[in-house]
């Protein structure tokens, strides 16, 4: 049932048939497999998609309802709010292909990131396959690539500037799907890499929903409200949703991996060959670069689509997201029998304060002789 095999790279070679990954596995397709649980699993990812969109509708409908500055705002942040919603429950299972046992219903869900303003195709490249294979993997993984801007991870440049950048970075979180939209997904095509990792350029089917997504996007983001509004409060709606929704999106991520408690590893470099390869049990470097957070909380677990099980998502990417937070305790404790380590903060205030110490961290300079990499992933065993 679950499909985690990760792409190949001759700079590291994923053990993915380890006693340990191979009875996880056991446990979650046995508990998945009781009658009517993958069911109504469905039916509640269906009903979530359902109210968030309805939100999505209700923050336009407020927003160019009148023209008070402050009823403006508040229907941009529902927008912006619901927009982040729908890209954490229902793009991403769609992306994940999780959402329905029906590809083409998964490829739907998948084109609403091309509704909000990104593209699904090239989120496919850089977070379906660099991202889940290479979780914190300085040369891999260009979702903790914030240069020169910020430096997230050991080993990345440091810049003077990066002293501040705990009190700064909330303002860039707010700014993401600005440059998403505007600069990312156009470079990435261009250049056809996303950090190391090869993207094919759209063709057919794929070329008409990036440029479609794109135009359409804009047409009800920004052109609706500004031909009703005007331009200054067609504006200020546009910026409060995308601010809102950048925010929310990217301290999520953040939580997850760029935290005190995450481990971070470098790859070798290109060219590289026996001894220097990396050598990792795939299970296990997904736990050690992975954090879970705020188990409890089912209000964030229903809104941030399950990725306060960050960790067990990486494990099983393509069941829905709805079965979770009933298979963290089955992570947990199969974990526990084997020595393998599973992180989880417990509230999502503790995750925040992680995350700011952390990159109050990693604005300070590296101590001389410090090595590149703070505490390495175990390799396999």
């Amino acid at each position: 049932m679950l499909d985690s095999t990760p792409v190949k790279d001759p700079r590291v070679r994923f053990d993915t048939r380890s006693p340990f990954w191979l009875e996880l596995r056991r446990r979650i397709d046995a508990h998945l497999a009781e009658p009517g649980r993958e069911a109504a699993g469905f039916r509640a990812i269906h009903r979530k998609t359902i109210v968030l969109f309805a939100a999505l509708g209700l923050g336009l409908a407020i927003g160019l309802a009148t023209t008070s500055i402050a009823i403006v705002l508040a229907g941009g942040l529902l927008a912006g709010l619901a927009m982040a919603g729908l890209g954490m429950s229902v793009q991403h299972d769609g992306g994940h292909r999780a959402y329905s046992r029906n590809p083409a219903v998964n490829r739907a869900m998948a084109a609403v990131l091309d509704l909000l303003g990104a593209s699904s195709h090239v989120w496919h490249h850089k977070h379906g396959i660099a991202h889940h294979t290479y979780p914190n993997m300085l040369g891999a993984d260009e979702d903790i690539e914030l240069r020169p801007l910020a430096r997230m991870a050991p080993g990345q440049p440091h810049h003077g500037f990066h002293r501040a950048q705990h009190l700064y970075m909330p303002v860039l979180y707010a700014m993401l799907n600005l440059k998403w939209f505007w600069w990312d997904d156009y470079r990435d095509l261009l250049r056809g890499t996303i950090g190391d990792t090869p993207i094919a350029r759209p063709k057919g089917i794929d070329l008409a929903i990036f440029v479609g997504g794109k135009v359409v996007h804009l047409l009800w983001a920004l052109v609706l409200p500004v031909a009703v509004l005007g331009w200054p409060l067609g504006l200020a709606f546009y910026a409060v949703m995308y601010a809102s929704c950048g925010f929310v999106l990217s301290l999520v991520f953040q939580l997850a991996h760029c935290v005190e408690e995450a481990q971070f590893l470098q790859l070798p470099p290109h060219g590289t060959t026996g001894t220097a390869k990396l050598e990792l049990d795939f299970a296990r470097h997904q736990l050690a670069t992975t954090v879970d957070f705020a188990p409890d909380n089912r209000a964030l677990t229903w809104y941030v689509g399950g990725l306060n099980f960050q960790a067990v998502h990486h494990l099983v990417p393509r069941v829905c997201h709805v079965h979770y937070r009933e298979l963290a305790p089955l992570v947990e404790a199969c974990c526990a029998e084997f020595g393998v380590r599973y992180t989880c903060t417990r509230s999502l205030w503790a995750a925040v304060r992680s995350h700011f110490r952390w990159l109050r961290r990693m604005g300070a300079p590296d101590p001389v002789g410090s090595d590149v990499v703070e505490r390495p992933v175990a390799i396999a065993g």
